[in-house]
């Protein structure tokens, strides 16, 4: 069952979508042409729709992240027999919220799992080179200014402020649940 903020209308990322987009060829008028032909290919994604992190404490991770400057679009629980086929878990009982960018392309989907209980896997402070998903990166117009914002929602700097050539100024720092998060300020 999923249960909807009843003041959203459209939750990004949830609503189910094709998993096979037919790659045509545009007809001369610039359309694509219905149906597939012989030599087309078939692709396995249209778009990525979200990242998934599981927080424990999902009020201070949407902070965080609104703090940040992504937007709020929609909160919601979800349960039932979907939930548990779909992650493989029994009994799933999770609450989410999804978070954007301002350009609306990217999302964050930030879970608390109610049921099961929330594994822990490990020191929160783990070195950047471990295995697996370590950061997710994010342009920013002014990254003092946004570093500073953050520390009162716990970010602490990994290492410090690098610069690029003349290209960037770069850092990741730690946020939420140990997060790592990237920051990019493109130098003009």
């Amino acid at each position: 069952m999923l249960r909807r903020d009843p003041d959203f209308s459209e939750f990004g990322g949830l609503t189910m979508s094709r998993t096979c987009h037919w790659l045509r060829p545009r007809d001369s008028s610039g359309h694509h042409r219905p149906h597939k032909e012989e030599g087309e290919t078939c692709m396995a994604i249209q778009r990525m729709d979200n990242v998934g992190i599981v927080v424990e404490d999902l009020d201070a991770a949407i902070a965080f992240f609104v703090e940040l400057g992504m937007e709020l679009e929609g909160r919601a629980e979800v349960e039932g027999l979907f939930a548990d086929q779909c992650t493989g878990l029994d009994g799933v009982r999770c609450d989410i919220a999804m978070v954007r960018t301002p350009d609306g392309h990217s999302r964050l989907e930030l879970a608390k799992y109610r049921s099961p209980a929330v594994i822990s896997a490990g020191p929160r402070n783990r070195p950047h080179n471990i295995l697996g998903t370590h950061r997710v990166m994010f342009a920013v117009d002014d990254i003092e200014d946004t570093v500073a914002r953050l520390r009162p929602h716990g970010a602490e700097l990994v290492g410090e402020i690098a610069r690029f050539e003349d290209s960037y100024l770069l850092c990741y720092l730690r946020g939420p649940e140990g997060i790592i998060v990237g920051l990019a300020e493109q130098l003009r």
